[in-house]
C-alpha cells in the first residue's frame, strides 16, 4: 500500500487556502496605493549614443508601445493631451499645427527672421577690439521674440532649417537662421522652466522636440539631455541650469565671453556657480596630453609648475600613452600631474609617422567625466597669471585663431561620454581644414565662445606687434595670462638666447624676452625636475648646425655671436 503523502491532509489544505486569501488581500491593498504618475523619470543616458536611444528606459504608463512612437504620440502620453505647446518655425494654420493642437493648447511663436545679409563670419569675426573695457563691440542683431506675449510652455516644438547642406559636406553647419531658431527655443525653455532664479523654487520640466534632417545644435542642446532620437525627430529634457548660461552668452564670438560679463555703463556679474541649483563644489582640472614620444615632457613639467606658481589649487591631469616611460611618469607626478593612461587615437587624415598622425588623441578629453569642466592647455605653453576664473565659461570656450575659427591650444570643454562617442563617429565624416585636431574640432563645434587673446598669447610675429629695433627683439604685451611657444621650443634651445633667430624661416617665432619668461619658470622648479629639461646630443647638434649657418650668412640680428654659457650644452 502506498504511503500517504505529507501535506495532503485537511489541515494543510485549510492552511494553503488561508495563505492564498491573505496574499490576495495584500495585493489588492498594495495596488490601491500605487501613484498614478504621468511624468517621466529619465534614467542616466550618458553612456549611450543618440542612435541608441530606442532602448530608453522610463517610468511611464505601460500602455506605451515598446517601439518608439512619433513625437506627438510620446508627448500625448506624457501630458495626457493637456500640454501647453510652443511652436517655433512652424506655419500657423498648417497641418503640423493641427497635429500638435490635438495634444493641448498651442501657440505659434512669432519672431522676425534674421536678415539674409548676415553671415556666419559676421557673428565670428577674426578680430575684435578686446581692450574696450566698458563698451563691447557691436554684434549683428539676431531678433528674438517678445517673451511677455507668451505663457510658460510644457513643450517647445521647432522645425530646424538646414541651410545649404549640399555645399557643406564634410563641414560643420554654419547657418545663421538655424542658430537663431536654436536660440529662440533655448530662451523659451529657460523662461518657461526657470521662473525664479533667487528664491529657490524648483525648476519646471520642459521638453523640447526638434524636427528636421539637420537636427539641433549640440553646442546648445547637449546630447546628455537627449531622451529619444528617431529618424528626423529629437526629444530633449534640457538641464536648465546649463541652458541658462548658454542664453546669457553673446550670440557668437563678436564679443568676449568672460565669466564676468561687462554690460552698459556698469559691471554685471554672472557668477553661474551662485545660481539656484548649481553644481556643488564643481570638479575642475587643467589637462594636457603626451603621446607618441617624450619630446614634450620638459614642456609638460614646466606647464604644471607654472600653473602651481600662480597659486591655483585645481587638479592637474596629464593623459599619457604607452610611449611615456615609468621613470618619466614619476617625474611628471613629482611636477604636479595626476597621470591617466590613454590609448592614442589616429587621425584619419594623418600619414604614417607624420607630426599629426595621432593628434586626434585630444578627443580623449571628453572621457574625463569625473570632472565637470576641464581647461586643456598644450604642453608647449606656460601660464603667467592665475586663470581659474575662466572655469566659469561654458563649453566650448577658446581664443580666436583665423577667420571664424578658434585655436585649440587652450580651451574649456565639459567632459561627456556621449560627446566623446559622437566625436569618434564624426572624425570619419568631418574634414579638418588643417589636417589636425584643431580643424576637426572647429567643424564639430561651430558655435563657440571667445576668450581674450592674451590667454593664449601666440609666440609668432608678423610685423603687427611692437618691436624694439635696438635689441632686435619682440616685446611681450601687457596683461598676458599665458604664452604658447610656437616654433623651436625653449627647452630645445640654449637659455642664453632664442635659437629661432638662427633660421630665417623661423625668425617670426624669435623673441629673447619671451624666451626668458619660460626660463623664469624653469629656475623656480625644484632642481630634481630641471634635469628632465637637459639637451640631448641630437638637440645640441641641431643648434650648432644652424648657428654655423647663421654665422656664415652673417644674419643681421647677430645672435650667432653670443657667447653661450648655458651649462646644458654638450661641449
Amino acid at each position: 500500500m502506498a504511503s500517504k503523502s505529507k501535506g495532503s491532509g485537511p489541515r494543510f489544505k485549510l492552511f494553503a487556502i488561508s495563505l492564498l486569501s491573505v496574499s490576495l488581500s495584500l495585493l489588492i491593498l498594495t495596488s490601491t496605493f500605487q501613484p498614478k504618475t504621468h511624468h517621466i523619470v529619465v534614467h542616466h543616458l550618458q553612456n549611450r549614443l543618440p542612435g541608441e536611444m530606442s532602448n530608453w528606459a522610463m517610468d511611464i504608463p505601460m500602455e506605451l508601445p515598446k517601439k518608439l512612437s512619433p513625437p506627438c504620440d510620446f508627448i500625448g502620453k506624457v501630458f495626457k493631451r493637456d500640454a501647453k505647446i510652443g511652436l517655433v518655425n512652424i506655419e500657423e494654420g498648417g497641418e503640423e499645427e493641427e497635429e500638435w493642437a490635438a495634444l493641448g493648447r498651442t501657440s505659434v511663436v512669432q519672431f522676425d527672421q534674421v536678415q539674409e545679409e548676415i553671415q556666419w563670419k559676421d557673428l565670428f569675426p577674426e578680430w575684435i577690439d578686446e581692450e574696450e573695457k566698458w563698451r563691447q563691440p557691436n554684434c549683428p542683431e539676431i531678433p528674438m521674440l517678445k517673451f511677455k506675449d507668451y505663457e510658460e510652455f510644457d513643450v517647445v516644438v521647432a522645425k530646424i532649417p538646414c541651410g545649404d547642406v549640399v555645399q557643406k559636406q564634410g563641414q560643420g553647419l554654419r547657418d545663421v537662421f538655424r542658430l537663431q531658431v536654436n536660440l529662440v527655443v533655448a530662451n523659451l525653455v529657460v523662461r518657461s522652466g526657470r521662473r525664479y532664479y533667487d528664491d529657490g523654487d524648483d525648476d519646471r520640466t520642459v521638453y523640447v522636440v526638434f524636427i528636421g534632417s539637420c537636427g539641433p545644435m549640440w553646442e546648445i542642446f547637449r546630447c546628455d539631455d537627449l531622451l529619444i532620437h528617431e529618424g528626423n525627430s529629437w526629444i530633449y529634457r534640457p538641464d536648465l541650469r546649463r541652458l541658462l548660461q548658454k542664453v546669457h552668452m553673446p550670440v557668437g564670438s563678436c564679443k568676449l565671453a568672460l565669466p564676468h560679463m561687462i554690460q552698459g555703463e556698469g559691471r554685471v556679474n554672472y557668477d553661474f556657480s551662485k545660481l539656484y541649483n548649481p553644481i556643488e563644489q564643481p570638479r575642475e582640472a587643467y589637462v594636457t596630453i603626451l603621446h607618441s614620444s617624450e619630446a614634450y615632457v620638459c614642456g609638460a613639467i614646466a606647464l604644471a609648475q607654472s600653473i602651481i606658481q600662480t597659486g591655483s589649487s585645481k587638479d592637474l591631469v596629464l593623459l599619457a600613452d604607452q610611449s611615456i616611460s615609468k621613470k618619466t611618469r614619476q617625474a611628471l607626478r613629482t611636477s604636479g600631474w595626476k597621470i591617466k593612461n590613454i590609448k592614442r587615437i589616429r587621425n584619419p587624415l594623418g600619414r604614417k609617422n607624420a607630426y599629426n598622425e595621432w593628434n586626434y588623441s585630444k578627443i580623449r578629453l571628453w572621457q574625463l567625466v569625473e570632472y565637470d569642466k576641464v581647461i586643456f592647455i598644450d604642453s608647449d605653453s606656460i601660464v603667467l597669471k592665475n586663470i581659474d576664473k575662466f572655469f566659469g565659461s561654458p563649453e566650448l570656450s577658446a581664443v580666436g585663431n583665423d577667420k571664424f575659427l578658434f585655436n585649440s591650444g587652450i580651451m574649456l570643454i565639459e567632459p561627456s561620454m556621449c560627446v566623446f562617442k559622437l566625436l569618434m563617429k564624426k572624425r570619419h565624416k568631418l574634414v579638418s581644414y588643417n589636417g589636425g585636431d584643431q580643424g576637426f574640432l572647429n567643424e564639430a563645434f561651430t558655435w563657440w565662445h571667445r576668450w581674450p587673446a592674451r590667454l593664449n598669447y601666440l609666440k609668432v610675429f608678423n610685423g603687427s606687434r611692437e618691436k624694439d629695433e635696438t635689441e632686435h627683439d619682440q616685446v611681450l604685451a601687457e596683461n598676458v595670462y599665458g604664452i604658447h611657444y610656437l616654433g623651436l621650443k625653449p627647452w630645445m634651445c640654449y637659455r642664453d638666447y632664442d635659437c629661432n633667430w638662427d633660421r630665417l624661416d623661423f625668425q617670426r617665432f624669435g623673441s629673447d624676452s619671451i624666451h626668458s619668461r619660460w626660463w623664469e619658470v624653469y629656475d623656480a622648479m625644484p632642481k630634481r625636475l630641471q634635469k628632465y629639461c637637459g639637451l640631448t646630443e641630437r638637440m645640441d647638434v641641431r643648434i650648432n648646425k644652424w648657428r654655423s649657418r647663421a654665422r656664415f650668412a652673417n644674419l643681421s640680428d647677430g645672435h650667432w655671436e653670443i657667447q653661450v654659457k648655458d651649462p646644458r650644452q654638450r661641449l
